[in-house]
């Protein structure tokens, strides 16, 4: 009795290995075909092909992450609130003079 349910388990190890294998192709087989119709629409039209690819730098995402960011809660002294308002920009002062 074991070794026949070995094998069955053997047999059904094996086609859940052929369905995911099976599952797997179909998925880059479709992902190929996209891109061959994306391929061609694009050299029909006199368009550059251009591969499928993400667009990122380490300083866009950190200023994505800082935008998403919580943002500081107000303060909750009246007086430090009304002096960071009335404070606003400095202008640009500059002593020297150009040659």
């Amino acid at each position: 009795m074991p070794f026949l349910t070995h094998i069955l388990l053997r047999v059904l190890l094996l086609a859940v290995g052929l369905v995911a294998a099976a599952v797997v192709t179909v998925v880059f087989v479709l992902f190929m075909a996209a891109w061959l119709l994306r391929a061609g629409w694009a050299r029909l039209t006199g368009r550059p092909v251009t591969p499928f690819g993400m667009r990122m730098g380490p300083r866009s995402v950190f200023e994505e992450m800082m935008r998403r960011a919580p943002q500081p809660p107000a303060s909750r002294t009246p007086r430090a609130d009304a002096a960071a308002v009335a404070r606003g920009r400095l202008a640009d002062v500059s002593d020297v003079e150009p040659k």
